[in-house]
């Protein structure tokens, strides 16, 4: 315990480094987000709009799921 009474960090496991699953979850997530955005807007808007923008819509929500992914549990 430190000083003011909290248990003591490792320091071989800093406290901003993310596990390589969570890395490897946000890369997924933010990839599937970026697909999105590219199929919707150079693919499906031919066929149907707002079909594009659901898409657009669901990809827009993906990156603040990530990023609560990969900070989930910390601190």
């Amino acid at each position: 315990m430190d000083e003011e009474g909290r248990p003591e960090r490792n320091r071989e496991d800093p406290l901003g480094e993310p596990s390589p699953r969570r890395k490897r979850l946000y890369f997924w997530l933010m990839g599937t987000c970026l697909v999105l955005i590219v199929l919707a807007w150079n693919v499906v808007r031919f066929w149907s709009v707002p079909a594009a923008a659901v898409m657009s819509i669901v990809a827009a929500l993906i990156p603040p799921t990530a990023a609560i992914v990969a900070n989930w549990g910390k601190g």
